[in-house]
């Protein structure tokens, strides 16, 4: 399927009323093509748990026009089986075709407390020697800074 209106009309073919009553539901589905407009946008939301979030989002049933009660998890089964050649994934099976790269790992634990500069010292340090409170390089500047924050503790 090429557009969350062609999915539209398919649920109103699959389960009565008209294509409007189901747009909400399939434009959610498809709401990651606003970051990346490859299928691989899929992977945020054509899953088992996607399912289980759609009904979070929608509720558990929508009546469409015809005053028929549509579980939405069967919109959103449609939905996924036509995007995905009839299956439904895991979450773990699109996670598990993402690519490592260096950036996703190591991670670091930003230690700022209290009155410890934040950001970059840099920043800092140079507004200090342009207003000529140091003369102090960077280094000095922050050890000094260390050693005040020890004392007035």
């Amino acid at each position: 399927m090429a557009h969350p209106l062609h999915h539209a009309e398919s649920s109103a073919r699959k389960f009565g009323g008209v294509p409007s009553d189901y747009q909400a539901v399939h434009d959610w589905f498809d709401a990651s093509k606003e970051h990346l407009a490859l299928f691989t946008h899929r992977a945020m939301r054509h899953h088992a748990q996607g399912l289980f979030e759609a009904e979070r989002v929608f509720g558990l049933t929508l009546t469409n026009s015809a005053g028929r009660d549509i579980p939405v998890r069967w919109i959103g089964e449609q939905h996924i089986r036509e995007d995905c050649q009839g299956r439904i994934p895991s979450m773990a099976d699109w996670l598990r075709r993402i690519q490592p790269e260096p950036w996703m790992a190591n991670g670091h634990i930003d230690r700022h407390s209290g009155d410890e500069p934040s950001g970059d010292p840099r920043v800092a340090w140079a507004s200090e020697v342009a207003a000529g409170r140091t003369v102090l390089g960077l280094k000095d500047w922050m050890a000094a800074r260390a050693m005040q924050a020890a004392q007035s503790a």
